[in-house]
């Protein structure tokens, strides 16, 4: 029984992040686990990735990075407690490969893994369990390539299976949903510029991930968007030496998918309302999205979630990390400080984060240590 009562608070805390959600409109997806940070090394900086310095999580926030990362490949692992406070199977497991080809292009390759852990079922309290584990996950291929000594763009494909329908004597059809996204990222990258004091760098990055079509877990079933979304931030280093470096940076987040609304004008938002919501098509919806909300402008930019972070790194082996992440109290309220921390030596890289909600709503991630571990190896690239 606490299983499934905590199964239920899985799927509500990730369709809508909030209690409030319904009331205020708050926009849904499918798979919506897709928009986690699965990197502490991102979480440790509120959920950054679009512009940040090229690292071997880069796949999830902007692929077009890899053509400027130094190492010519690497692997990297990482492991994100949910719900830490109530159950410990269920989590967010990723594990990325890297490879520059080239001096102007790279590959890089992703999974990502959601399991919701064991859930237990029986017919009657003496009955023989019925255990089962729905799961989510995604599985990435990009590629990236140089157009300038600046510039790079990336395209990257994404498969999706969701498994979250659980099978029981009442639901013999129940099966796996599939559907199929596609990223396109740019990033930018100054030279390095000498100040009077320091030295600074520019960077700079866009990306809409997860274009596709809906996802359906039966053929008369209800399709639910996935999460389209698109990204832009910017970053600046401050080279104060050869052995301190500082970044600030900024990130806005944006769902491509179209704001709930009365369609019909009866002041509440229905059965009725979500049949002509389920006409919308997700290709149209990426355009419709950025001015379909019955609030007009203001709602609009209530949509829209943002992040600044902070980065220290000295002589690029100790990393500290922080940063704050903002969403509208109408749309989420999801609102939280970061902290995270890096190591390396060698080869390998180590990653952890620490998140602390400061919304009325408590974060799942509340509370929770996540730990990534990299290991980057053969030939290095100097892009200066």
């Amino acid at each position: 029984m606490k299983k499934t009562f905590i199964l239920g608070l899985v799927f509500l805390t990730l369709s809508k992040f909030s209690a409030k959600a319904q009331d205020n409109r708050a926009i849904t997806t499918a798979t919506p686990f897709l928009l986690i940070a699965a990197d502490a090394r991102a979480a440790g900086l509120a959920d950054q990735g679009v512009a940040t310095s090229p690292d071997a999580f880069s796949q999830q926030w902007n692929p077009a990075k890899y053509a400027f990362i130094k190492n010519k490949q690497g692997v990297a692992v990482n492991y994100t407690p949910y719900l830490s406070n109530l159950v410990n199977d269920i989590f967010l497991g990723n594990l990325n490969y890297y490879n520059r080809i080239t001096e102007r292009s790279a590959v890089a390759a992703s999974f990502r893994y959601f399991s919701l852990g064991d859930i237990e079922f029986r017919q009657t309290a003496d009955g023989a369990a019925n255990t089962q584990r729905p799961n989510e996950f995604t599985l990435d291929l990009s590629y990236a390539l140089k157009l300038s000594d600046h510039f790079s763009m990336a395209v990257a494909g994404r498969y999706l299976r969701s498994d979250l329908r659980l099978q029981t004597e009442n639901a013999d059809d129940a099966s796996a949903a599939g559907s199929f996204g596609v990223d396109i990222a740019g990033f930018f990258r100054s030279e390095e510029i000498a100040f009077n004091s320091f030295n600074g760098r520019w960077r700079a990055g866009a990306a809409i991930s997860n274009l596709g079509p809906k996802i359906s877990y039966d053929d008369a079933g209800q399709e639910n968007f996935i999460p389209t979304n698109f990204r832009l931030g910017g970053a600046f280093d401050f080279i104060l030496n050869d052995e301190n470096r500082i970044t600030p940076s900024i990130e806005f987040s944006k769902l491509l998918v179209p704001t709930p609304q009365d369609f019909d004008g009866d002041g509440d938002i229905d059965a009725e309302d979500n049949i002509e919501y389920q006409d919308i098509d997700s290709f149209s919806a990426v355009f419709s999205s950025w001015g379909d909300a019955d609030g007009g402008f203001s709602e609009e930019l209530k949509e829209i979630t943002w992040s600044l972070a902070a980065e220290y790194m000295y002589r690029d082996v100790f990393a500290f990390r922080t940063g704050f992440f903002h969403e509208s109290d109408e749309k989420g309220a999801r609102q939280f400080l970061s902290l995270g921390s890096g190591f390396r030596y060698n080869i390998v890289n180590l990653d952890v984060s620490y998140l602390f909600s400061t919304s009325s709503v408590r974060s799942p991630l509340e509370g929770t240590l996540r730990f990534g571990l990299t290991f980057n190896f053969g030939d290095q690239y100097y892009d200066d």
